[in-house]
């Protein structure tokens, strides 16, 4: 089974200076490529010249995440797609749990590793910790990390667990299966496109793994942190991008309620003094209005075969009950 470490770039030398090495040390038996988005940072001849075992693509634009990974795999020839986010510290043996996983099990489509803090190494990062789900109104959650409360990682996700989706930051995904997906969706530009595409995996039948023998450490926020509000505009948009593109049943009373908790939302940033953040909502939505027709469009040519995701409301569990871990919050 082959495999090939994907990392995208886009004006990132200073991540790579810091983080490739540890690739290239402990992922002998993959094939390591870096996909640049464009960069004007000498990105590109630094790898080449440092690096001269590491394959180079190069993009013609700034795609984003999504565009970016779809351009780029299609020049990348393996089994296994790795997509590794630059700012991410990979350490020995990490691939072969993940090997050993795909060969066990033909459906496993998508596989995440436990996902730790760069800078707080024993506790687990925000944006996938030990695996993802979402809630029935579009919210997306992780074990091991609900909203702003992380948990610290003393084994308790130490284990192969059905998840609902894998984080972006290191994506595991069979070639065949991202191809029959179509790749990413490109409207989606960066953040939650990862989410889209393993609920659109879910819906055709696939199974996605948290595989918690394999461990990484991501920085998180190196290329947009959560204090920008051009993140927090993509993480609402897109959020409602994937629920009506995805969710099984009455598709207009959960868009109604998403709508409601997203106003709450905004005038919680309101009363933190955080106004752009809640301008970053407004924007969101009306890009979403704006999007409606070919979103439901999408949703209309799509097969769903099961309800995945969880039929709780995580925003109800966490802020009304008070329920701040995942598995009292999952109960």
């Amino acid at each position: 089974m082959s495999i090939a470490i994907v990392i995208l770039n886009w004006n990132g030398k200073a991540l790579l200076e810091q983080f490739l090495p540890s690739v290239i040390k402990h992922s002998k038996a993959a094939a390591v490529y870096v996909a640049d988005n464009a960069s004007t940072d000498g990105s590109v001849a630094f790898v080449e010249n440092e690096f001269p075992s590491v394959k180079i693509i190069k993009n013609a634009e700034n795609g984003g995440y999504a565009k970016g990974y779809n351009d780029a795999l299609k020049q990348v020839d393996a089994d296994i797609f790795c997509l590794l986010n630059s700012d991410v510290q990979v350490t020995e043996n990490w691939l072969q749990p993940i090997i050993d996983t795909f060969n066990a099990q033909p459906n496993t489509a998508i596989i995440q590793p436990k996902l730790l803090d760069f800078k707080k190494k024993d506790h687990f990062e925000y944006a996938g910790a030990a695996g993802g789900f979402i809630d029935k109104f579009g919210y997306p959650y992780c074990r091991g990390r609900i909203f702003n409360t992380v948990e610290k990682d003393s084994g308790q996700y130490n284990d192969v667990s059905e998840i609902f989706w894998a984080s972006g930051a290191c994506l595991f995904v069979r070639k065949s299966v991202f191809e029959h997906l179509n790749g990413f969706d490109e409207h989606f530009f960066a953040h939650m496109e990862e989410i889209d595409l393993c609920w659109r995996a879910k819906n055709l039948g696939y199974s996605i793994k948290y595989v918690g023998d394999s461990a990484v450490y991501h920085v998180g926020g190196a290329t947009l942190s959560n204090a920008n509000p051009k993140k927090t505009f993509l993480n609402f948009r897109n959020s409602l991008f994937a629920l009506t593109k995805n969710a099984t049943g009455p598709i207009l009373v959960k868009m109604g309620v998403r709508l409601i908790l997203d106003g709450i939302a905004g005038i919680k940033f309101l009363l933190e003094q955080k106004p752009r953040h809640l301008f970053s909502i407004l924007r969101a939505h009306f890009s979403f209005y704006k999007s409606l027709g070919r979103l439901l469009k999408q949703r209309k040519a799509t097969v769903t075969k099961t309800k995945y995701y969880q039929k709780t409301s995580i925003v109800f569990s966490y802020f009304i009950k008070g329920d701040k871990y995942y598995k009292k919050a999952n109960k």
